[in-house]
């Protein structure tokens, strides 16, 4: 009998079935048992390579798509990086409007992958010509056979997550998870995951994580948008100035929000503690089981799901530059791991 070569036959074969990982010296002194979704995994190194593969291949199979045909999308940097990862496989061109805020690393990775990014300033409203919602839009309708993915507003975000992360999530848990902890910035994730774990058991608490300066708690409480929340903040692919369509707000128990330097400083504490090097918004969820952990949410039977969504690399000139860092007035006085200060021979 002929041996075979274990190999896959690309990269996108590799997409899903990211390990749970038991989170130790970061949860000692929580009530509870803490697990985490480690989505860095994926090959693209985030969640976001589900809903681009996912996405991509329905638009295929709709004939929205050829060979040659460009592939548009407003991102923060990850789902940029995945549709980019995904075309290069498939044979698409690929056109990012990426977000003023999304860190230098991610935009170099982006050209490095043959993407072509428009950087467009963070702080203006979604109807601002120059907001990279409408930059998207505008190059969707000046180039010709291209699709325009518009994760934002795209059922299908949330439908990849159903298919893919919920089933898993069940699966590795043995259907004992009791909360799930995880971002919310276009809704997709959550929202996927949550439907499918609610579908198997309804008590499983859904808790969203939001960022200050973001409409998108205060809207799941009132169902009003109160343009009044909206202010600048730093977490990248955290929180909304609008709405989002894949946000299913009717299967969120609740939303948190967290700071941008509590959670800085919780993304570092991953990386010391548990050998995890994860992004920012790792650190925004870490941060939001901390003050879940105080409020009493947790007892000794919790079995806690936290989606750690990409991976430390992507910001490297952010919350991993002590320079940075310092520039922003994060205090090292709240830091509980100091990445230790490297030593020069003379």
């Amino acid at each position: 009998m002929e041996n075979k070569i274990n190999a896959h036959n690309n990269v996108l074969e590799l997409i899903g079935n990211t390990p749970l990982v038991k989170l130790n010296r970061v949860a000692e002194s929580f009530t509870g048992n803490f697990y985490a979704k480690v989505e860095a995994f994926n090959p693209g190194h985030s969640s976001k390579d589900r809903i681009a593969n996912f996405i991509i291949e329905e638009a295929e199979h709709k004939g929205l798509l050829k060979p040659g045909s460009t592939i548009i999308e407003t991102t923060s940097g990850n789902t940029g990086f995945s549709i980019a990862m995904v075309s290069i496989i498939k044979g698409y061109k690929c056109i990012l409007a990426v977000s003023s805020k999304s860190s230098l690393d991610k935009i170099d990775m982006l050209r490095s992958m043959g993407a072509e990014v428009y950087v467009c300033p963070a702080h203006v409203a979604p109807e601002d010509p120059r907001s990279y919602y409408q930059v998207a839009k505008r190059l969707h309708e000046e180039t010709k056979d291209s699709i325009y993915i518009n994760q934002y507003f795209n059922k299908l975000n949330t439908e990849a997550h159903y298919r893919s992360t919920g089933p898993e999530i069940w699966k590795q848990t043995n259907g004992q998870i009791t909360h799930l902890v995880a971002c919310s910035g276009t809704g997709g994730t959550i929202s996927g995951t949550a439907a499918y774990l609610k579908e198997q058991n309804p008590n499983v608490k859904i808790i969203a994580v939001d960022a200050y300066g973001s409409v998108l708690k205060k809207y799941h409480e009132t169902r009003e948008f109160d343009s009044k929340e909206i202010y600048p903040y730093r977490i990248e692919g955290l929180g909304k100035n609008l709405i989002p369509d894949s946000i299913d707000f009717d299967v969120i128990d609740k939303f948190i929000k967290v700071t941008d330097e509590e959670s800085a400083h919780s993304a570092r504490e991953i990386s010391r503690k548990e050998g995890m090097f994860v992004g920012y918004t790792s650190g925004a969820a870490l941060q939001a089981i901390k003050q879940l952990d105080a409020e009493g949410e947790f007892d000794e039977n919790s079995n806690v799901v936290v989606i750690f969504p990409d991976h430390g690399s992507r910001y490297m000139s952010k919350v991993y530059s002590d320079k940075w860092m310092a520039d922003q007035g994060f205090s090292n006085a709240i830091s509980t791991d100091k990445i230790p200060e490297v030593q020069y021979i003379k």
